[in-house]
């Protein structure tokens, strides 16, 4: 509890938010919890969380190098037959198959993560994550002649992150204290992105040996991320599971992200404008065959927006956002579109390197203040099918975005591509500053 509240009076003041508050009532103000802030030290002092987090990076850098290796294979094999707007096309369409089977399956998940075991939950998706791996290797090995097989494994990749992300958010909170929360979300970001930056430089230099490799490496970091996590103790719940019906839990959740407009406002911008920007498509066409840098170049293109997001993230951790935060995430998502067009424009490995790392910049900046809002306002109960939600909106920015920028490749060819999702996250920035006003006017995370 931060210091000089009594009982008394932190009931009181769950009891009804501030005036002109986004926040439902009985939900506490941010600012109650960075009033006592967590050190790292005390972070890194809670085994269950720590195991968590060792289980969070070796998935994402499985996911990563699994990522950068299905790519590469994808435009190999579709080069040898098809144009490069077809073949771009070709790599777009990944995206898509990973994203139908996560929209299907999203809210169910987060039905589940309300209502079971999260570390269960979790633990049963990297099985099946560490199992389409063993299946892309066996694929590899066999001589992979078409691209097909390769979309059908990875809906299947697709359903075991549905079920994943939900239940990973919605667990954190529940493995600290509440004034943990920020501090935890910048650490599990910083982690997410060291190993979004390892995980394209490793599997690019992987891959430029031999893709197989790259499948097997992945197989065994994500039975390290079942190790850990099965190594750790599942919190207990704070509450009941709701006996009421799936339907009815599942619209409670779509509800309160409906009603809460800061929060609604907040996890659509991100989701329009990466789905508009999202570049990272492209950069095996770039890599091959504007830039001409290899497998190499493209590892170090894709590692490029984590680091600008982990500088960032550091950044942020040192000295975190104090006053008007929504118009620095409106500036960061700009700024994210902005590096976009510089991207598409580019003809230099450096210049384009460099925009990548700006645009991951703009970029968490947008996550960290969604995600302060998200997790700290959302009651425990409701957790999993609010992360659901945001979850299924982050995978629709992605995954669909992918396939978005592959098939206005074929029309636009990729430079046009990228140039378009640049100017049209932009575009959604201004419209978003005007539509969600108190969005724009936040000023602290309260």
């Amino acid at each position: 509890m931060p210091q000089g509240r009594g009982p008394a009076k932190m009931r009181a003041f769950m009891s009804k938010p501030p005036v002109d508050s986004p926040f439902p009532a009985g939900v506490p103000a941010l600012e109650a919890v960075v009033e006592n802030p967590a050190t790292l030290r005390e972070l890194l002092a809670i085994k269950p969380y720590v195991r968590f987090w060792t289980g969070r990076v070796c998935n994402s850098l499985a996911a990563q190098i699994q990522s950068i290796a299905l790519a590469w294979e994808i435009y190999e094999v579709a080069r040898h037959s098809v144009s490069v707007n077809r073949a771009a096309f070709a790599v777009g369409m990944l995206g898509l198959a990973q994203f139908l089977p996560m929209i299907a399956l999203t809210l169910f998940a987060g039905h589940a993560a309300d209502r079971y075991d999260r570390r269960r939950i979790m633990i049963a998706s990297l099985c099946l994550q560490f199992a389409t791996a063993a299946v892309f290797a066996v694929m590899v090995w066999s001589g992979l002649k078409a691209v097909w097989p390769i979309y059908g494994v990875a809906a299947v990749f697709g359903a075991g992150r549905a079920f994943y992300q939900p239940s990973a958010t919605a667990l954190v909170p529940t493995l600290v204290e509440r004034r943990m929360i920020p501090r935890a979300i910048v650490f599990n970001s910083a982690g997410n992105q060291g190993a979004t930056i390892l995980g394209p430089a490793i599997g690019g230099l992987i891959v430029a040996a031999s893709p197989l490799a790259a499948f097997a490496v992945s197989a065994v970091l994500f039975l390290g991320a079942i190790a850990s996590l099965s190594a750790m103790t599942s919190p207990p719940r704070a509450e009941p599971a709701s006996t009421a019906s799936r339907w009815t839990l599942i619209a409670e959740g779509l509800r309160y992200v409906w009603t809460t407009k800061i929060v609604l406002g907040a996890i659509t911008l991100d989701l329009f404008a990466v789905l508009l920007g999202g570049a990272t498509a492209l950069l095996p066409v770039y890599a091959r065959d504007i830039l001409h840098v290899g497998p190499q170049g493209f590892g170090v293109l894709r590692a490029a927006p984590s680091a600008g997001a982990l500088l960032t993230g550091f950044v942020l951790a040192a000295r975190p956002l104090k006053s008007k935060v929504g118009l620095k995430m409106f500036l960061g998502v700009g700024l994210f579109g902005a590096s976009t067009v510089v991207f598409a424009l580019s003809r230099s490995m450096v210049v384009s390197a460099v925009a990548l790392a700006t645009l991951g910049a703009g970029d968490m900046i947008s996550v960290f203040v969604r995600q302060s809002l998200v997790q700290i306002v959302t009651p425990n109960a409701m957790r999993g099918r609010v992360a659901a939600v945001s979850g299924l909106f982050i995978g629709a920015s992605n995954e669909l975005g992918e396939f978005e920028s592959g098939t206005l490749a074929r029309l636009l060819g990729p430079i046009g591509s990228a140039l378009f999702g640049g100017c049209g996250a932009i575009a959604v920035t201004l419209a978003w500053a005007f539509l969600f006003p108190a969005l724009r006017k936040a000023d602290k995370l309260e």
